[in-house]
């Protein structure tokens, strides 16, 4: 028994474990040959041998598994240190990475504004009522609220629907002059070819005292801004309306596509729709407790900016982590 435990606890390799395993627990090896002998011994002497065998079985295995972990765990090491690299060596390959086009145009967008003296503001992705809705002249069961899908929460909490809250909530904490911009994530219950459920907005919010700024101011701005993204193209505001703003107005380009000639990407038109704008609404200054002031208000979307600038067609290629589409943007 010594003897054998001694074999086990001195292999030194699982090759030489197998041998052993072979020798002790094979069918011709050593136990299968000792229980080969109880047909051979009397009947009070059996019992007493075979109960004596199963017992040298049982400690020889538990010797042999506890060998056999260590000597797979010495042989892992082994293979794991033969097959390690270095991660610091010199690489020849060149492929470079690059921002994500949406990211990308985010930046440009953001770049433009602060060199303007706009401030970069944000806020929270979940919002409640007051700050989503009813501050921005939307009351509870104002039809407008319909425009927008939106995620509730079951504690009446929301995924907010556009970044305006994150310009009441700077109006609440700050006093004019205010000149800023609120870029991120908003969400709506949209999916098709040009909407996604997340998506990205820049809205910009200029505060100052009542009659330094006007309509014409928002016009000259927004103007030199379309010329800064999509270079020389015509620009045209047609009349709209939106809760928050009055007078409002949606902002066009000519199509960069088809040169005002009408194509299908502009619906034969010859115009493009890339924002919304307008003067705010006093109901808007009265939810924040201001008083004898004015202001101009604009939003945008990201995603269709970055569409129109690399001519992508379908908004939903832009979160599918296609390398193929990435790759380009290099």
């Amino acid at each position: 028994m010594e003897t054998l435990q001694k074999k086990i606890e001195e292999a030194s390799s699982l090759e030489e474990l197998e041998k052993i395993r072979v020798e002790l627990f094979g069918k011709k090896g050593i136990l299968s040959a000792e229980f080969a002998k109880l047909k051979d011994i009397p009947g009070p002497e059996k019992k007493v041998f075979a109960e004596g065998l199963n017992k040298t079985k049982v400690l020889l295995q538990d010797s042999f598994d506890k060998k056999l972990a260590v000597l797979k765990s010495i042989a892992l090491e082994k293979q794991l240190k033969a097959e390690s690299i270095d991660v610091s060596l010199y690489s020849n390959l060149r492929e470079k990475g690059a921002l994500h086009p949406v990211a990308q145009t985010m930046d440009k967008i953001i770049d433009y504004f602060v060199s303007l003296n706009f401030s970069v503001e944000t806020g929270p992705m979940s919002e409640d009522d007051f700050h989503n809705f009813e501050a921005l002249n939307l009351p509870k069961y104002h039809p407008a609220r319909d425009m927008q899908d939106t995620f509730y929460f079951a504690d009446g909490m929301l995924l907010r629907t556009h970044t305006s809250p994150t310009q009441i909530r700077t109006m609440l904490k700050e006093k004019p002059p205010i000149r800023m911009i609120a870029p991120g994530a908003v969400f709506r219950r949209d999916y098709d070819l040009t909407h996604t459920p997340m998506f990205h907005q820049v809205e910009g919010l200029v505060v100052e005292e009542k009659g330094k700024v006007s309509f014409a101011n928002l016009k000259a701005i927004l103007t030199d801004f379309l010329h800064h993204m999509f270079g020389d193209v015509d620009i045209r505001f047609r009349p709209s309306f939106f809760p928050f703003t009055e007078p409002s107005a949606e902002v066009d380009i000519s199509c960069i596509f088809c040169k005002s000639n009408g194509c299908r990407v502009c619906s034969h038109t010859g115009w493009l729709e890339v924002l919304g704008s307008g003067v705010v609404d006093p109901n808007v200054f009265k939810a924040v407790g201001y008083d004898n002031v004015s202001g101009y208000a604009f939003g945008l979307g990201v995603e269709r900016f970055a569409m129109l600038m690399h001519e992508i067609p379908d908004l939903r290629s832009l979160f599918e982590g296609d390398i193929r589409l990435l790759e380009q943007f290099r």
